[in-house]
């Protein structure tokens, strides 16, 4: 793997490889409040310097701009003169040949994370979705998700989203349980996120994802079974469980520094796993990958395109990208953000170009962790051996040609990707 000293930030040449999927993820770095296990890349109003959305969503369409041109991907007109036709608003436009006669690739997904989308309102996310437009061609059948903060939502949002073109949305409801809120201090009210997810699929969206967490300190059994049946009879059809992690550097951090609060127990972290993938399981949704459950046909197609080798560009300030064996990661701060594309350069802060070995170490890190499980051939001789050692101890089992995660497999995912490449 070769890596980048800092401040080398101009990308080598990029080529989109044949046959993979391709998305794009686009970073809105705004959030009202900080919560206390958080260390995404995101500011509050007073963190931000200046920044605002407006300029943040200029600086993001000049980016999107130079990523398309860098692609080779920029709408162009064909050779008759004529401009390519604009998409209609559900984004559904042929894929246009450029001037030399080649297709421009199609975006087989968009995902709108944070922070908080949300916080850009309809108009503002609409925005973000024609500046996409504007560049690239959305497939006829892209998925288009946005993450959304229950506190800014309503009805109308949600039906102007799903107008728009916008198939999917994500929602962080984290619990039902209020004590457990207050220690993540999450601002939302302990039902407003299921009233927020029967909003979004009254307004059309057939996709509605509900994030939670456990493992929080002082939440018990009874309260994450609460959170998990409420998410059920919600109607949602994808839910995403994750055991907190206490980051370093979050507010929650020092308060466990302190002895106000425990650090997540293992053990316990297990159990609370198992009670969630039962009650899900019960309820007709199926574990697709580790930490995500889903009714048929609710997997989330841009995640699927990152744990299957895809590839994606990154827009917006600290996000990464993934294209032709390179991984990049934008500067982080809005304002340096839009410095940089003032200047007319990709926002890149650095960027690695990864070797075979490390393709085929995240190639078996992420595969195995996919109900689909991970293909025998993707492994070497030695790792086949070992693998089946793995079989034995009775966290893998062999399903045709794939090696698939059992239930106990699931909570020592890491360990067994470990043993596998020893």
């Amino acid at each position: 793997m070769t890596v980048r000293t800092a401040g080398a930030c101009e990308l080598p040449g990029l080529a989109l490889t044949p046959g993979r999927a391709f998305g794009i993820y686009v970073h809105v770095p705004f959030c009202a409040a900080r919560c206390g296990y958080c260390d995404f890349n995101t500011y509050t109003p007073a963190e931000l310097g200046g920044a605002n959305p407006d300029g943040w969503l200029e600086a993001l369409r000049a980016e999107l701009a130079l990523a398309a041109n860098r692609l080779g991907a920029a709408r162009q007109p064909d050779v008759s003169g004529r401009a390519a036709p604009e998409p209609d608003v559900a984004g559904r436009a042929a894929r246009q040949p450029d001037v030399a006669g080649r297709a421009a690739p199609a975006v087989d997904t968009v995902f709108v994370g944070g922070g908080t989308p949300s916080l850009l309102g309809a108009p503002g996310l609409t925005s973000v979705l024609d500046a996409i437009r504007s560049h690239f061609t959305l497939a006829a059948d892209a998925e288009v998700t946005t993450e959304a903060n229950p506190e800014s939502t309503s009805p109308q949002l949600f039906e102007h989203l799903r107008t728009a073109g916008f198939t999917r949305v994500s929602l962080g409801m984290q619990s039902v349980a209020p004590h457990v809120l207050a220690v993540l201090d999450r601002v939302h009210s302990p039902g407003r996120a299921l009233e927020a997810a029967r909003d979004a699929i009254a307004a059309g969206f057939e996709h509605v994802n509900l994030d939670l967490i456990y493992g929080t300190p002082g939440e018990t059994d009874d309260d994450l079974l609460r959170s998990v049946d409420a998410a059920v009879e919600a109607r949602v059809d994808h839910v995403s469980a994750y055991a907190l992690v206490v980051e370093d550097g979050t507010a929650l951090a020092r308060r466990v520094r302190r002895g106000e609060v425990r650090a997540p127990d293992n053990d316990e972290l297990a159990h609370r796993y198992e009670l969630i993938d039962a009650r899900l399981s019960a309820a007709g949704l199926g574990w697709y990958e580790v930490s995500n459950w889903c009714l048929p046909g609710g997997e989330c197609r841009h995640n699927v395109g990152y744990w299957n080798g895809g590839e994606w560009w990154g827009a917006g300030p600290g996000a990464h990208g993934y294209v032709d064996s390179t991984r990049w990661w934008n500067v982080k701060h809005p304002n340096a953000y839009a410095q940089a594309l003032d200047d007319g350069l990709l926002p890149v802060a650095d960027f690695e170009r990864l070797d075979s070995c490390a393709l085929h170490t995240e190639d078996v890190m992420l595969r195995v962790r996919l109900r689909d499980g991970l293909p025998v051939t993707a492994l070497n001789e030695a790792e086949q051996r070992r693998a089946q050692t793995v079989i034995e101890d009775g966290l893998l089992t062999r399903d045709g040609d794939h090696l698939i995660l059992t239930d106990p497999g699931r909570l020592l995912a890491d360990a067994v990707v470990r043993t596998l490449l020893d």
